[in-house]
């Protein structure tokens, strides 16, 4: 099947993100769970937000003791 049309944004910051979350959107950092979902239309985001290229959210670091 061909997925619903959708918005796509790509985040180039984290309030870019944040902006773009709406009731009905689905945030993705690579979208190999979601792809398939899309595909049969078991997911039909109004909005895509892609976080896969955000420094701010790549790694983890340890905070505090």
């Amino acid at each position: 099947m061909i997925p619903t049309s959708f918005e796509y944004v790509r985040a180039k910051n984290l309030n870019d993100a944040l902006k773009a979350l709406g009731k009905n959107a689905k945030v993705i950092a690579g979208g190999h769970s979601l792809l398939p979902l899309l595909r049969f239309r078991l997911a039909e985001p109004d909005t895509l937000i892609d976080i896969g290229q955000l420094a701010q959210l790549k790694g983890i670091k340890k905070a505090g003791g």
